[in-house]
């Protein structure tokens, strides 16, 4: 018999949703970077055996929203509550566990199989022992399992019937024990796509999303979560491929730091981005990108349904 089905990722902003996804789908599917609300889309990569199809959806950290791109983001989110045949809640070893409990609700009351994942269990332990040297003493592992202990038993409470297991997806613990339990819980099913398909996604949106995971990259505080990337121009030849992007932004100033001094900061993004563009295509890149302003871009539904945010 053959298993497919859909495993998503839900949980809060920063506790590691797209690390998680690219350990699972060995492959940098995902943005992940250490600022909060860096997933913007629902994302799919496709994990394909001979008798296996496993479709893992990362999705946006799920958060009260403040304007239109954010109501669309929990879109994703609560669509994946919807259509899944397994779902993975990832938390983390010091987030509120009733941190967003309206969202938690939803998943208290599915009937499929939850994976509740506490995530970054490698933070409980200490760096020194108690001589001073490197590693982890006999006591601080006891306090970290102590802590751990009480992390499970607060969320065995507020999802009894979800299946607990503690993992560190930047260490790769736990992850393969993950894999292990995921398909065993997949029901018997043809493939859902083809064998050959790592993701949904066409190009050009993997394109928009290094060049924007280089902004979150080297720019501060509200200037990363000002900006959207669209890719006017793909084309691709046997040796090589052209792309024309444009970083929208929202108001003048944000162009200015964008663009920086002489076009210093526009062409470090331009560079590092088109290096990891590279990596991604195996293929030489010429990369152009522009920088304008749009007022409205993240409370306007019609820019963005073209910047792809529409969930259906």
């Amino acid at each position: 018999m053959h298993k497919a089905g859909f495993v998503n990722i839900v949980g809060n902003p920063n506790v590691g949703k797209s690390t998680l996804m690219n350990q699972l789908v060995g492959e940098r599917i995902s943005i992940a970077t250490f600022k909060a609300q860096t997933t913007r889309h629902r994302i799919m990569g496709i994990v394909n055996t001979d008798d296996m199809q496993i479709v893992f959806s990362d999705t946006p950290g799920v958060l009260k929203p403040n304007y239109k791109m954010q109501e669309m983001m929990l879109a994703f989110s609560e669509s994946a509550l919807a259509d899944a045949d397994v779902l993975l809640y990832v938390t983390d070893v010091v987030e509120n566990p009733e941190k967003n409990m309206d969202f938690l609700e939803k998943v208290q009351k599915m009937q499929i199989p939850v994976l509740l994942l506490i995530n970054k269990i490698d933070e409980l332990a200490t760096d020194t022992n108690t001589s001073g040297k490197s590693g982890t003493s006999s006591k601080s592992k006891t306090n970290s399992q102590t802590r751990l202990t009480s992390i499970v038993e607060k969320w065995h409470q507020l999802l009894p019937n979800a299946e607990i297991l503690p993992i560190s997806a930047k260490n790769k613990f736990g992850v393969d024990m993950l894999l292990k339990r995921i398909k065993e819980l997949l029901p018997d099913s043809p493939p859902f796509f083809d064998k050959e398909q790592l993701t949904d996604k066409p190009a050009r949106f993997f394109v928009s999303e290094i060049i924007r995971e280089k902004i979150l990259l080297y720019y501060d505080k509200e200037i990363p979560y000002s900006v959207e990337v669209s890719v006017d121009s793909f084309k691709e030849t046997e040796q090589r491929i052209d792309i024309h992007a444009v970083i929208y932004v929202e108001r003048d100033s944000q162009k200015g730091i964008i663009i920086g001094h002489q076009g210093v900061a526009l062409k470090k993004v331009g560079q590092e981005s088109r290096k990891a563009l590279e990596k991604f295509f195996g293929k030489k890149i010429n990369l152009e990108t522009f920088v304008k302003v749009d007022k409205d871009w993240r409370s306007s539904e019609r820019e963005l349904n073209h910047f792809g945010y529409n969930p259906e």
